[in-house]
């Protein structure tokens, strides 16, 4: 038995990814320590000192040092910030007007009273962000009417006599409260109304010169095409935003995008060409501030997108090894769900990869738990429960757990139609 493999449950994270990572492969120790040395870009220690490096790193006695923490987490095709996660700062948004020295009422009367002074403007931005933070928990009606008062106050200032920079500044909180709004409209169904927002953001982003917005906007455009079929549409407004956005954070999201259409193609290379690039592109990027604020690619969402990837072309192994660590970080440690979105997801790759397994209990399990989420992205759990259903009815049609199943798939359905149609 590999020295690390007792005591699993003891180590770090960190340490035990590293071993699942390795068995995952079929690697040997040995293995492992050729795989990274073939990754390096610099000499590394002779064979026998980096083995006896690698069975301490696996044992989670000694923690690797940023050089090989990077090489690790390239060998195994994804980011260090994924690999070794920092503590996740657990805010809970509150009191977040209180740091520019007023509440959301005293807020309000400024906006009525038509004052855009700097605190003023602080306190709109600071809004905005919390807005965007909000997305992951608060329920889709409330953070909508939200989004959508305080998107109508934030334009509203447009109106105002401000000074070149101000209105550059409201410009650019409309365009960012905009593609929230745009989101969360698309989550509950109603497509038309979402890419209006969504134009009216790019609008909004090409206006004020900034070029997140921008990128975002066709990021949204990617992953609206995506969930409709549109593969090809996905992949040009993925390739439309990175030629927007080039080497900011969301092009890492839009080759993510580039990715899944890829996948859903059959074309593994090119799903491998775009998770490759995005994630050299992520391990660029300084670490968020805000890992919190959807408009943020914090560095756990490689996995996440990783793991799409891997699943729709086959490869099980990698998709599990991935919605495992998935789940792992997006639940806190007292179990909550950090991003249920995501935590969703991942328990639908389960509910495939045990499909594929002959597993109809533990794949019907998943996929409710999955479809039964408070904050839900129905577009996006509908393209992935695709996979599972088509699965389950080829395989195991007229189980009662099937119809079960079935069943709940076809209320997400009619929820789309009835949004659609609100």
């Amino acid at each position: 038995m590999d020295e690390g493999a007792a005591d699993v449950d003891n180590r770090p994270g960190w340490a035990r990814r590293l071993r699942a990572e390795r068995l995952g492969r079929g690697w040997s120790q040995a293995d492992a320590v050729r795989a990274l040395r073939a990754h390096a870009d610099r000499p590394l220690p002779e064979p026998s000192s980096l083995m006896r490096n690698w069975k301490r790193w696996e044992a989670g006695g000694t923690e690797p040092d940023s050089f090989h923490k990077a090489l690790i987490a390239q060998t195994f095709g994804t980011v260090t910030g994924a690999f070794f996660p920092r503590p996740h700062r657990n805010d809970d948004n509150t009191g977040v007007l209180g740091t520019a020295g007023m509440d959301t009422h005293e807020l309000l009367a400024r906006l009525r009273a038509s004052d855009v002074s700097p605190a003023t403007l602080e306190a709109v931005r600071l809004t905005a962000d919390r807005l965007c933070c909000a997305y992951q928990y608060m329920p889709s009606a409330r953070l909508l009417a939200e989004s959508r008062a305080w998107l109508q106050r934030i334009t509203g200032l447009l109106d105002r006599r401000l000074t070149l920079s101000q209105h550059q500044e409201v410009l650019t909180l409309a365009g960012w409260v905009a593609l929230l709004t745009g989101c969360v409209e698309y989550d509950i169904g109603q497509r038309g109304r979402a890419e209006a927002t969504r134009r009216a953001a790019l609008s909004l982003g090409q206006e004020s010169g900034n070029a997140d917005i921008v990128g975002w906007a066709y990021e949204m455009r990617a992953w609206y095409a995506l969930t409709q079929g549109d593969l090809r549409g996905a992949i040009t407004a993925a390739e439309c935003g990175e030629n927007a956005a080039s080497g900011r954070d969301v092009a890492v999201q839009l080759a993510a995008q580039r990715a899944k259409a890829s996948a859903r193609l059959g074309d593994r290379r090119q799903v491998e060409q775009a998770l490759e690039q995005g994630r050299s592109l992520l391990e660029r990027q300084p670490h968020p501030d805000n890992l919190d604020n959807h408009f943020v690619v914090d560095p756990a969402k490689f996995d996440y997108y990783a793991m799409d990837g891997y699943r729709v072309v086959g490869d099980d192994r990698r998709a599990g090894l991935y919605a495992d660590e998935v789940i792992r970080a997006s639940s806190g440690a007292d179990g909550a769900a950090r991003h249920p979105m995501r935590l969703a997801e991942a328990r639908l790759t389960l509910g495939v990869l045990a499909a594929r397994g002959g597993d109809l209990d533990s794949a019907v399990a998943h996929g409710l738990d999955a479809l039964g989420g408070d904050r839900r992205s129905l577009p996006s759990l509908l393209l992935v429960s695709h996979e599972l259903t088509g699965l389950i009815q080829g395989r195991y049609a007229g189980a009662a757990q099937a119809t079960t199943f079935l069943a709940a798939v076809d209320g997400a359905r009619a929820e789309v139609v009835a949004n659609a149609r609100g």
